[in-house]
């Protein structure tokens, strides 16, 4: 840790074997936890958490502060996970008071140039691909995929095991499991690799796209797809984990995917 050219605040906690690289600036109120190996010409500001065995490198902005005008100044917090990989120019920044805190869960990738706002929550063992652009307060749940270059728009929720297409713009709530894409946003399939590769059955793997052709492909609505769903699918964690986010989605989900869009 004893690196001449980098900075490093006597207020800050870092423990004994993080690796340092020159030009670092660590500030005050931080904490950085065994095993991290932090790089060239990083900035890690107040109120970071930073747990084991992460990899920030060169460039990477750590909890600066929010860039929402209403912010006054209040003691907020990122709270990064342990084996968090962090690329080139990514940037983090610290809660609000309507939450206090930015969170990154464990094992996630966050590619080159990704942007975290404040009071962002994102799970464990997500990826963000280069340059994906969360605004505030914006859910990503543990296992989804976002592509490059997608902006998601404040207060969105991405479901668990869900992906974004690259280059699609995210303005409604992404269910979990599912494939998006297009513009405007659209259901385009179950992510079906991405859940055999996690194992799950076949079996499961049907029952979650009949759920998602009633809900997207039959001509419902969505309050009548899920009294359908309710009444005839049989109850699963899976069909509980869909209805509860539908419950729960403040935006309102993104629409079916219809051809008449490509016209």
């Amino acid at each position: 840790m004893n690196q001449p050219l980098a900075y490093v605040n006597p207020q800050a906690k870092v423990a004994a074997n993080v690796v340092i690289e020159p030009f670092v600036s660590i500030d005050k109120n931080v904490i950085i936890e065994e095993g991290t190996w932090i790089g060239s010409n990083v900035t890690i500001m107040e109120g970071a958490r930073i747990g084991k065995n992460c990899k920030i490198f060169p460039g990477a902005v750590i909890s600066a502060i929010p860039q929402d005008l209403k912010f006054a100044g209040e003691d907020t917090i990122v709270k990064i996970g342990n084996n968090v990989t962090i690329r080139e120019f990514a940037t983090i920044n610290r809660g609000t008071k309507a939450s206090y805190e930015t969170v990154v869960g464990d094992n996630t990738l966050l590619m080159a140039y990704v942007h975290v706002a404040h009071d962002c929550v994102i799970g464990n063992n997500v990826i963000l691909a280069n340059a994906a652009m969360l605004a505030g307060h914006v859910i990503v749940d543990d296992w989804a995929i976002i592509g490059g270059m997608v902006p998601i728009h404040q207060f969105c929720h991405i479901g668990t095991h869900s992906i974004v297409a690259g280059g699609s713009g995210v303005g409604k709530d992404v269910p979990p499991y599912t494939k998006a894409a297009r513009d405007p946003l659209s259901y385009v399939g179950v992510n079906s690799i991405g859940l055999r590769r996690r194992g799950f059955t076949p079996e499961v793997i049907n029952k979650i796209q009949e759920i998602y052709r009633i809900i997207f492909i039959k001509g419902y609505n969505v309050s009548q797809a899920v009294e359908i769903i309710e009444a005839k699918v049989e109850a699963t964690p899976e069909r509980d984990e869909i209805l509860s986010f539908i419950a729960n989605s403040s935006r309102g989900i993104m629409k079916g995917y219809s051809k008449m869009r490509e016209k």
